[in-house]
């Protein structure tokens, strides 16, 4: 949900510079179904990919996958920002639709989930986040309802914390006028920081740029998702958890081929998308769920 900066950008290059994974092929999938029901909407931008293979020797492997990242970026801002306000408005319905009804969503306790930012054009959360904060219709029921956590950006140097809020009222406007929670309720009460806290997350929701069918994310450049999703994993590693699904919410002109999205090793896949027209599982958790 971030207005990631570019001032983050060097530092991304450098820590890649030292270790880096070009992937130049797509990661075998788990099952040939995957992509038997592909909406007919959903822009196929196959022509973004541009093998590695095929570089000039002289060119800076690194230096070329990021000039690709920054080009990919700048064209899918520009056709976010193109998109029909009333097909934005019914892709949005629809996502949430779907993640609010899926089983993987029901089954979670505990939940992390962008605030989204229509300046950002993101897909829209209100519903989902409206979901998980609404009062069980018996009071008794209460310790029941899903936790949930919402992003607080603390610099400019990838670092992002998940604060967990009880109600919209815990959100405060930041200095790019984007909603986070604030550090404390209104009692002056600390909201828990999902790193510190007793159970694991069932439930990542994530937003982007653009996404592949192999579950590879473009985000905004800050690298705050992918840094934040390395922690939570060696967390679970350390408290030996169950890995939290990450699925990530796509507007249909966002989802690519295969393939058609670069990475490093600092980039974290996704597990599924969810676009307008349905869930594309991708890892094997995704598909047992």
């Amino acid at each position: 949900m971030f207005s990631h900066s570019r001032a983050s950008a060097s530092g991304l290059i450098n820590s890649a510079k030292k270790a880096v994974t070009l992937i130049t092929q797509p990661r075998t999938l788990a099952s040939p179904l995957l992509f038997t029901s592909r909406p007919a909407n959903e822009r196929l931008a196959s022509q973004s990919h541009r093998s590695f293979a095929t570089m000039n020797q002289n060119e800076d492997p690194i230096e070329a996958l990021f000039q690709q990242k920054r080009s990919l970026r700048s064209r899918m801002r520009k056709e976010l920002r193109n998109m029909d306000p009333l097909r934005r408005s019914e892709e949005d319905a629809a996502i949430q639709s779907i993640v609010v009804n899926a089983p993987w969503f029901k089954s979670s306790k505990s939940v992390c989930a962008y605030i989204s930012s229509p300046a950002l054009r993101e897909v829209d959360t209100t519903g989902i986040v409206s979901e998980i904060l609404s009062k069980p219709a018996n009071e008794s029921d209460v310790p029941n309802r899903k936790k949930l956590y919402v992003p607080r950006v603390e610099d400019r140097n990838s670092n992002m914390r998940m604060l967990r809020i009880s109600s919209v009222d815990d959100l405060i406007v930041n200095s790019m006028n984007i909603l986070e929670p604030a550090l404390s309720d209104s009692d002056g009460k600390q909201h828990e920081d999902v790193m510190e806290a007793r159970d694991p997350v069932d439930l990542f929701i994530v937003p982007g740029l653009a996404f592949d069918r192999c579950g590879r994310r473009l985000g905004r450049s800050g690298g705050y998702y992918d840094l934040f999703l390395k922690k939570y994993q060696e967390l679970t590693k350390e408290r030996k958890w169950k890995e939290p699904l990450c699925v990530a919410l796509s507007y249909s002109i966002q989802i690519m081929e295969e393939g058609a999205i670069a990475v490093t090793s600092n980039d974290v896949s996704m597990d599924a998308l969810v676009s307008p027209a349905s869930v594309i599982p991708i890892s094997p958790a995704a598909w047992e769920r």
